[in-house]
């Protein structure tokens, strides 16, 4: 009995969140390895694009909500999701027609994109903050739980009860979808197969006829709906708040390098890396070391390895670590 509660109490605690946040992370890093593995720069703005993506849902789900439109126990955002991947789309197209296609045409070094990107960083940063603030704001509504710690107790008859949000559910079911349709864009589409063969060889791909500013928009278009549904799920997962999706990119950058920077299966395996190694690095692992010790005995402290202000020290100690050792990430993506 001490080592099922034990189970449930890790699984509560550990395996349920790194996997949801693990699933937010990797639809993260699949926007940021498409930017690098197709326009061959590592564009810092992806944060505020997923902020701007998030806000924008934010937005039209508050006003599907004054019309009385819900989605029964699935959040509104669900709805409202495809509308802020058109506004989110729009901007990054603009954004590119602006800023980055002279760049492109001038063929500017890939670290002069990187300094542009962190301008429009900032710029879209203050932007988004203007328009909503620095509060943490919430999608509150829906259904909250699929599963209650409460009934599982009474159901199982155990200490510990295991509770599933379900924004934790949702993650998972739109992230699989997502990557699902995302796989088969590129794999079995002519528009996809182009896309691949443009990042494997340039100069090939324009031999055969490919046209490259048709290329960059899709790019654009595919990494605008990733960012947006990335971090509306996170925001529906937790909060939205603008300023941490630029502390975000810390562990997005560092799930795309882990996997392999270009790779797109490396970018979903680099996401799920370091969620599991952020959450079990960072949890206090007192109770379960409790119902696996002696009857009566339990740790004095909390058994935890860093303190959860250092969770994205673990990711940077990761990136680290992997740039030091094995550069070309897990799923040998481009050098970095």
């Amino acid at each position: 009995m001490d080592l099922l509660n034990a189970l449930v109490a890790f699984t509560n605690f550990v395996i349920v969140p790194a996997t949801a946040y693990g699933a937010q992370l990797a639809l993260g890093a699949l926007g940021v390895t498409l930017i690098y593995g197709i326009l061959r720069f590592s564009n810092f703005a992806h944060g505020e694009t997923m902020a701007f993506g998030t806000m924008s849902v934010l937005g039209i789900t508050a006003l599907f909500q004054s019309w009385g439109i819900s989605f029964g126990p699935l959040p509104t955002a669900l709805l409202a999701l495809p509308f802020g991947a058109l506004i989110t789309i729009a901007l990054v197209l603009s954004t590119d027609r602006v800023v980055y296609k002279f760049y492109r045409k001038v063929k500017a070094a890939p670290v002069m994109l990187v300094i542009v990107s962190m301008g429009v960083m900032f710029m879209m940063n203050g932007f988004i903050r203007m328009i909503v603030g620095t509060d943490d704001r919430r999608f509150a509504d829906g259904a909250r739980f699929i599963i209650k710690a409460r009934e599982f107790k009474q159901a199982t008859g155990l200490n510990e009860g295991l509770a599933i949000k379900t924004t934790q559910a949702i993650t998972l079911v739109v992230a699989i979808m997502t990557v699902a349709a995302l796989f088969y864009f590129l794999n079995k589409t002519r528009t996809g197969k182009s896309m691949r063969a443009y990042s494997d060889n340039e100069d090939l791909a324009l031999l055969s006829g490919i046209n490259p500013e048709r290329v960059v928009k899709i790019t654009w278009i595919l990494v605008a709906i990733l960012a947006t549904i990335a971090g509306t799920l996170y925001g529906l997962d937790k909060s939205f708040k603008p300023f941490i999706y630029m502390q975000l990119l810390l562990p997005i950058f560092a799930a795309a390098i882990v996997g392999g920077l270009g790779s797109p299966l490396g970018a979903i395996a680099g996401g799920f890396v370091i969620a599991f190694s952020e959450i079990t690095f960072t949890y206090a692992f007192k109770k379960v070391i409790t119902y696996l010790g002696p009857d009566g005995w339990k740790p004095d402290g909390l058994v935890q390895l860093l303190s959860t202000d250092y969770k994205f020290a673990v990711s940077f100690a990761i990136l680290i670590i992997v740039l030091l050792f094995k550069p070309t990430g897990l799923f040998k993506g481009k050098s970095v």
